[in-house]
């Protein structure tokens, strides 16, 4: 019943809330720690000295910073530089070119240890001691549009080379039955063994080149050459005497005298008759083959510049002009 006992209409008791033991307790606590602590003691240094850890001081003697100025290069030093790199590219380029040329040699080398192209003409017995001296071959070289072509200016060499052998034949014949006909069996031997290797060489070896690499050089030569061959077959057909050809007048001139003799030198005059309409009818058609190919004379001309520059004979021939017009000048100053 004491709590029914209290008065609520009286003052409340001031209370004070620092007096509570807890909290007495511990500042009493925290006041005793405090006066027990003296920073000053040897025991605090220690503990405090333990504690700390001291800087570092950097090692060796400090310097001051000092602001870096930029130096202008001079012209001389930009140009020497400049030169310098120019120098470096050269040889680089200098170094690669080499480069590039001994992998071509060791292509080239390669490809013809593969394939190599070994001389095949004229086909001499292999015991023979002289050799094959050019490369044929139409279905390797020649494209087949122009074989047919080239297979016939062949054919004509060989009967060009077999109506001269026939010639010297019946010049031979001729001058067995008229001693003064010596001047035209020695002129035939001399036809013979000149037209022959002659015409290879100049007309049928270029038109095969051109055939082959489409060269418009190789063409122009044919065809100059080609006409005098032409020419020089109608005189043949002609013959005149003491020119050591049997031809028509030649033939006729004998007639009242030796008849085998007329008939065979009559066989050579068609021979070289036959010789002279085979050419034109086969220099028109290569003419048109050649009008298709888009050759020019202009084209001609390049190749032939082109071809005397590159030529190695040329140019030592041309390095040496050169220097001993050099020397000669010198040496006259």
């Amino acid at each position: 019943m004491s709590g029914f006992d209290t008065n609520p209409f009286a003052d409340p008791v001031d209370i004070n809330p620092f007096q509570d033991p807890s909290v007495t307790q511990l500042t009493n606590t925290s006041q005793s720690g405090l006066d027990e602590f003296n920073p000053f003691s040897e025991s605090s240094q220690l503990t405090n000295a333990a504690r700390t850890t001291p800087a570092t001081q950097p090692s060796g003697r400090s310097q001051p910073a000092v602001l870096q100025t930029s130096v202008e290069p001079t012209p001389q030093a930009v140009a020497a530089a400049a030169q310098s790199g120019l120098l470096q590219q050269q040889a680089e380029l200098e170094r690669k070119a080499a480069e590039l040329e001994k992998k071509e040699r060791e292509l080239q080398s390669n490809s013809a240890s593969i394939n190599p192209r070994q001389n095949n003409w004229p086909p001499l017995p292999k015991k023979c001691p002289i050799k094959p001296c050019f490369y044929q071959d139409f279905s390797a070289d020649i494209p087949a549009d122009y074989q047919r072509i080239c297979k016939k200016l062949y054919y004509l060499w060989m009967l060009h080379s077999i109506t001269l052998l026939l010639n010297l034949l019946a010049c031979l014949a001729w001058f067995t039955v008229q001693v003064d006909r010596g001047v035209d069996f020695g002129l035939s031997i001399l036809w013979f063994i000149l037209f022959t290797p002659c015409a290879f060489l100049c007309w049928y070896r270029p038109i095969y080149k051109a055939f082959r690499s489409d060269s418009s050089f190789s063409f122009f030569v044919f065809f100059f050459i080609f006409f005098c061959q032409i020419a020089i077959y109608i005189i043949q057909a002609v013959g005149i005497p003491g020119w050591g050809d049997s031809g028509w007048i030649a033939a006729l001139s004998e007639v009242h005298g030796n008849l085998a003799v007329t008939i065979i030198m009559m066989v050579v005059a068609g021979f070289f008759t036959l010789c002279a309409v085979l050419s034109l009818f086969l220099l028109k058609q290569v003419h048109s083959l050649y009008r298709r190919t888009g050759a020019s004379f202009q084209r001609a001309q390049e190749e032939f510049s082109q071809g005397i520059l590159t030529n190695r004979g040329f140019q030592n021939a041309a390095a040496g002009a050169a220097s001993s017009a050099a020397q000669s000048a010198f040496r006259g100053n």
